[in-house]
Parts: structure tokens; sequence; C-alpha cells
């Protein structure tokens, strides 16, 4: 059963669920990022699953996705994101720990690895390939930026903020839609989305991650942030994508990991009948692939 907690990085607090925490003491600890659009409930098939398994699990809610860890500075730049999870793992009283990521959670994590590879056993990235080689393979797969049409969108300010929530959140269904073709979420899980969304500042953290991280200047690699410069992730990095992913391009993972970016080693895993949401798409498989790749990295 997942419980709900609090984790915290100064005076934000964050809200997350756990499994195993208490039955799985002194066993290690794997931390699952959410992406967009989506919450950390994205991980209500792992946890359970990584629980009996042996591990502790948790899935924190990411900054902004609720009120109280909406910062004053208004600061979702990737590498400011990835101190909250160094702030997590020493409140969590780790020194290293495995990392999922998903959509965003997997950009983020990138960036965490990268700066921190000393605080990580294992890395497991989903839907989205090493974000630091993105926008060079776009060239090499020009039909990612039709796929990538919202990122511009989502720069246009009172336009995207009004269209966002038009609808009661029609865009994102419709996203949910193309992005996992095939994939329908229930009416429940609907509704836990749609709780998030309308808690106050959300949308407009939201946004900010795009915003901040992938404005025009920095998709056309005209400005450089700090995530960009982050090119060698030194942890055993496992990357799943799902072959009919309608927002990140499967085709990009080619072009997108090498050798030299990740000396200890990467494993590319694409799966058939899935898309951008794989995780909820083919829990089971996903499952699998988890924990086979987190008991490989810890010997």
């Amino acid at each position: 059963m997942m419980k709900p907690m609090t984790l915290t990085n100064g005076n934000l607090a964050f809200s997350a669920y756990s499994c195993g925490l208490e039955e799985n003491k002194n066993k290690p600890l794997v931390i699952c990022l959410h992406g967009f659009p989506d919450n950390a409930h994205s991980f209500r098939h792992q946890l359970p699953f990584l629980a009996e398994a042996g591990y502790r699990v948790i899935a924190p809610t990411l900054r902004g996705y609720e009120p109280r860890s909406q910062p004053e500075d208004n600061d979702y730049s990737v590498t400011t994101v990835a101190h909250d999870i160094f702030a997590w793992i020493d409140q969590l009283g780790e020194q290293k720990v495995h990392l999922v990521g998903h959509d965003w959670g997997a950009i983020i994590s990138y960036a965490a690895c990268a700066m921190a590879p000393e605080r990580f056993i294992s890395l497991t990235t989903l839907a989205v390939p090493h974000t630091a080689r993105f926008l060079a393979a776009v060239r090499k797969v020009p039909k990612q930026v039709m796929k990538s049409w919202y990122i511009s969108f989502f720069q246009l300010p009172g336009i995207a903020d009004y269209m966002l929530q038009r609808n009661d959140w029609s865009l994102i269904k419709t996203l949910w839609k193309k992005w996992s073709p095939g994939f329908q979420l229930s009416d429940n899980d609907w509704q836990t989305l749609r709780h998030t969304f309308n808690s106050p500042g959300v949308k407009q953290a939201m946004l900010s991650y795009y915003r901040q991280n992938l404005s025009p200047g920095i998709m056309m690699g005209i400005k450089k942030n700090q995530a960009s410069l982050l090119t060698t992730v030194p942890v055993a990095t496992l990357a799943i994508t799902g072959e009919h992913d309608g927002c990140v391009d499967s085709e990009l993972y080619e072009h997108t990991f090498s050798d030299h970016d990740f000396p200890k080693g990467y494993r590319i895993e694409r799966l058939t009948d899935a898309g951008h949401f794989c995780h909820q798409e083919r829990p089971e498989l996903i499952n699998s692939l988890l924990l086979d790749w987190f008991r490989k990295n810890e010997h």
C-alpha cells in the first residue's frame, strides 16, 4: 500500500508516496520522478511491486506541482530542481539511491546524475533520451520538430496559459491520447491529475519548466543553460522508450547515447506496443526491467 509522506528542501515541502520504508529497513532506496502532464500517482504500478521485491520506494511530487513547493523566486531550472533530489536523499539518511525518471523526471535525472554521480547506484529513464544531446539529434530525426510543437506553443504568455486549462484541461487530454496512442486513463486516474492541475499556481509552474529550460534561444542552440552542458553521466543508465511515443520519437535514442557520455555503461530498451507513458501502459514489463537493472548494478 502506498503511504503519504512529506519531503523538504529548505522551506519547500513536497508530498510523496512511499512503499516499503518500514518493512524493508536497510534495503536500497528507489526515487521515482514523474513528468508532465502528470503527478506522483504516475508510479502507482511500480511502488508496490518494488516494495514487494524488497526495496524502499518513494515517488515525490515535483517542485511547483503543489502550492507548498512553489519557490518565491519561481526557479524551475533543471539544475535547481536536481538539488531537490539531493536534499531528499540527505533527509532520508542515504548515501546512494536508484533513480527513476519519466519525461521531465528523466530530464532532471540526467542532470542530477551528471552533477553528483556518487549519490546514485543506477539511473533509469523513461521516454526521454540523453537531454544534453537532444538538439543535435533532432537534426537527424527532423520529424521530431512536429512532435515538439507544444514546446513552442507553451512559450506564448497568456495564450498558452488560457488554452492549457480551457474546457477542463482538454489540451492535456489530447496530449495524453497523442503521446500514448491506444492507452486510456481511468476516470479515477484522471481525477487525481485534474486535482493536481487545479491547485493554485500549478499551471504556471508546469509552463515555467518549459519557459525556463526550453526557451526559443535554448532550443535553437543560441543560448546555453547549465543542463545543456552536462553531457557526461557517470551512472549506469537504462533508457526505456516506447516505439509508438507520440511526444519523443524513439529514433532519437540512436543519436543521443554514446560510451563517451556514459562511461559506466548504458542500455536502450525499446518497447513495442507502448508510447510515452510506457510505465503505465506496460507496467509488468517495466517492473521486470527495473528490478533486473537494480539488481545488476548492486554488485
